[in-house]
């Protein structure tokens, strides 16, 4: 795994204090969007569809820090929209590193050379480029020729200057085994520090509905992914092995949306990163007032195929604090990419979806109505 001992040693402590405190929720990661303005229109993202007053907000830095320490997670994940758009972004990662936590930049990298010497090498901070495949691969998911290339020289850059990078890659149902393994072996070459690797999920109005992975073809994927790189020994990912199990079918895991909280311009989204299904202005009024019962796989249709990282990572990690040895077994002989899929979870009682993302926006749009007035 690609996760550096100080990183590890500090969100080991902080889940055994978690454990100990008896504590049944708690985040590991804080997905902070400070904004939805992004410079690329990619056909699977579901998270720039919005009117130009919301894609013109953004998340101060007192806000931004304020999440941080109230939510308390010791990892935060910046995404967005491109974060590196926000004027403020330098000063948001320095509050959040002076506070001991373990940032992780996401950008599509088009910014970063501009940007690059507004921010300081550190242990407490990763670039995390999105890079979706090979130069044909990528460019054809961003909608842009081009940008793999300024990823590339991008990664080169940072690297060069002593940064972290890692790679987050997003695969569809018509990525290739081969052509993603080969991909892997290139960015390997290039000196990343990691991979974070997840299926697509299907944003409720992403552009193009077609290209998500349904959860057998996920398995089937990986599986044949992880078999081209000795079971992904081959390769360094920042996420535990179990959750590399999980996503090749050999787990059966309930995902974990409390472990992965997010805040927007709109407040703390519920119940997760990736669905919209309504806003609280604290954090704890998210943990307190969400039905946690009504989200997940198994018990809401929109959750149906997911088993994204987002969801998912947490419930592996608080499996290999369960059961380290376990771990430490996928860890050493690599990811199973043969023999018949773990039972899955009962869909039996899932609740139909409800469509909800339109009626968010228009109260947002009043809000920002009524604060100009």
């Amino acid at each position: 795994m690609a996760i550096p001992f100080l990183q590890s040693a500090y969100v080991g402590a902080y889940l055994v204090k978690q454990r100990l405190k008896r504590n049944k929720r708690y985040p590991l990661v804080l997905m902070l969007e400070p904004l939805f303005r992004c410079n690329l229109a990619c056909s699977g993202c579901g998270k720039i569809d919005y009117p130009d007053p919301i894609l013109n907000q953004r998340v101060s830095v007192a806000e931004a820090l304020e999440a941080v320490d109230e939510c308390g997670a010791p990892v935060v994940s910046i995404a967005g929209g491109e974060p590196l758009l926000h004027k403020e972004m330098p000063e948001i990662v320095k509050g959040i590193i002076a506070r001991r936590k373990f940032v992780y930049l996401c950008t599509n990298a088009l910014l970063l050379e501009k940007k690059i010497k507004d921010y300081q090498p550190s242990p407490f901070f990763v670039w995390s480029i999105h890079l979706d495949g090979d130069r044909e691969v990528h460019d054809k998911s961003v909608c842009q020729e081009g940008v793999y290339d300024r990823c590339v020289s991008a990664i080169k850059l940072a690297k060069s200057r002593g940064f972290r990078v890692n790679i987050n890659c997003t695969l569809f149902n018509d990525a290739q085994p081969e052509q993603v393994a080969t991909f892997f072996d290139e960015v390997k070459r290039l000196g990343i520090d990691g991979i974070t690797v997840s299926p697509g999920y299907a944003y409720e109005r992403a552009p193009n509905q077609q290209h998500f992975l349904n959860r057998e073809k996920t398995k089937n994927l990986f599986r044949d992914i992880l078999r081209r790189g000795k079971g992904g020994k081959a390769w360094s990912f920042s996420q535990s092995s179990l959750f590399l199990d999980f996503l090749a079918g050999n787990r059966t895991y309930h995902c974990t949306p409390w472990g992965n909280p997010t805040r927007t311009v709109f407040g703390w989204q519920r119940p997760c990163y990736l669905l919209g299904e309504g806003y609280t202005k604290t954090y704890r009024e998210l943990m307190e007032t969400t039905d946690w019962d009504r989200y997940g796989t198994g018990n809401y249709e929109k959750c149906a195929d997911c088993m994204v990282h987002s969801g998912y990572e947490a419930t592996a990690v608080n499996d290999t604090i369960s059961h380290p040895w376990r771990a430490l077994g996928v860890s050493l002989r690599g990811v199973k990419t043969e023999g018949p899929f773990a039972p899955d979870v009962s869909f039996d009682r899932q609740r139909p979806a409800e469509y909800v993302f339109s009626r968010h926006v228009e109260i947002k749009l009043a809000e920002l109505r009524q604060s100009k007035t």
